[in-house]
């Protein structure tokens, strides 16, 4: 009796069920694959997403080059160096560090369509002031008709 008790414990699980896994595989692929979306959305648009802007449209919209000057102003006028709330004080410390270390600046400027020309040529004039004088607007391209 004693014999027949074991050879019920070794005949257990024998195989591993990998449905379950699989499942979990194809669930973590359409999670990829949907974020990896909104990254690309948000590499071409070169805006952080938790900065809401709406751009300017333009025909004549061109792919810029990453900067390391980004700078945005939302349509309440507040200023952004790089997705992070900044003032220009910050702004002009970032670019003296940055000039210290003998990189080549070149400023992108998004700003929202709502926003004052004249806030946007202010920034303009602070950035050229402090010896940056390449620079980009950045805009949506717009489908000629």
């Amino acid at each position: 009796m004693a014999g027949a008790a074991g050879d019920d414990e070794e005949d257990g699980m024998t195989g591993i069920n990998v449905v379950p896994l699989v499942d979990i595989m194809l669930v973590l692929l359409i999670i990829f694959m949907v974020s990896t979306e909104f990254v690309q959305q948000e590499l071409k648009n070169k805006i952080p997403p938790n900065i809401p802007v709406e751009l300017p449209r333009a025909a004549s919209a061109e792919e810029t080059e990453p900067s390391l000057l980004s700078l945005v102003i939302n349509k309440d006028g507040d200023l952004f160096l790089n997705g992070k709330e900044a003032t220009q004080a910050e702004v002009k410390t970032y670019v003296d560090e940055m000039k210290g270390k003998g990189t080549k600046m070149q400023a992108v400027i998004a700003a929202d369509e709502r926003v004052s020309h004249g806030s946007v040529i202010e920034l303009i004039d602070v950035i050229r002031i402090w010896g940056i004088d390449d620079f980009a607007i950045n805009t949506k391209r717009q489908e000629i008709e």
